[in-house]
């Protein structure tokens, strides 16, 4: 508990200024880092040790979020796409069978996953001023409360296990705290920012953000559960003491920065 403190003391005020003081192509450069270290987790994870693919789909990776902030130029992705297609394929040729393909699947599919999924937070940071700053923090905030408050509540109310074959730890009770910290940081999170920015907040529509958000969020967190249990790990990596890699951080946000994404195009809580 002490190390997964003291990483919150140091990541969450760098998290902060990156979004909210540094420059605006900070944010895709966060990003576009969380999602290689992510991505290199994930395919030492499923096994993928050809170290030229693993540098390809890392690049591939951090490339993802600058585009989406340029722009998302649809020939700019194929181009790309197809830059690394041949690349790949003339490693497994070169290999003479040794390079399994299931394996450059995987690596390619957690590359799209992980850092597309992320890349919600750099269109969220490309919004109108207000509106960028009421907004940009949310996909972030809103699963590393919902995790918080379901590892509290489960390690003071938890009897009934929710998913013992994918987290043993995990409780009924404690995703119950898990959704009830959704709603709760999502109304106050709509508080603060009507006080700092003075936009118009529907607190009925953050209602309906924490409530989705924190079933996506655990949903998220089961997920990657799930590949370490197939995997027989424990992390996905130790890069953040308390916590495990980047992935044990993070898996939540990747399910939950595009659910934010989404439910703010369609009902707007911020305007």
């Amino acid at each position: 508990m002490k190390n997964r403190i003291l990483v919150a003391c140091v990541g969450i005020p760098l998290i902060l200024v990156v979004l909210f003081v540094l420059p605006r192509p900070f944010t895709p450069t966060m990003i576009a880092i969380l999602a290689a270290v992510g991505t290199y987790e994930a395919m030492h994870a499923i096994g993928m040790n050809h170290p030229r693919i693993a540098l390809y789909t890392a690049v591939l990776a951090v490339a993802i979020p600058f585009w989406v902030y340029a722009g998302e130029s649809r020939v700019t992705a194929l181009t790309t796409l197809l830059i690394y297609l041949v690349l790949v394929f003339a490693e497994a040729f070169a290999s003479g069978f040794r390079v399994k393909i299931d394996r450059v699947g995987s690596a390619f599919f957690f590359a799209l996953l992980i850092s597309y999924g992320l890349s919600s937070v750099v269109r969220m940071g490309m919004l109108e001023d207000e509106l960028r700053t009421a907004c940009v923090l949310l996909p972030i905030a809103l699963p590393f409360v919902v995790d918080a408050a379901a590892m509290l509540t489960g390690m003071f109310l938890g009897k009934h296990q929710l998913a013992p074959n994918l987290s043993p730890k995990k409780t009924v009770e404690g995703s119950i705290g898990g959704l009830v910290g959704g709603v709760v940081i999502c109304l106050l999170y709509g508080l603060v920012f009507q006080k700092i920015t003075g936009v118009t907040v529907n607190y009925y529509f953050l209602a309906v953000y924490g409530i989705l958000g924190a079933v996506i969020s655990q949903v998220g967190d089961l997920a990657f559960s799930y590949i370490k249990r197939t995997r027989k790990i424990k992390d996905f990596g130790h890069l953040l003491p308390g916590h495990g890699g980047v992935l044990d951080r993070f898996d939540s946000v990747i399910f939950c920065a595009p659910l934010i994404e989404i439910l703010m195009t369609w009902i707007p809580a911020f305007k």
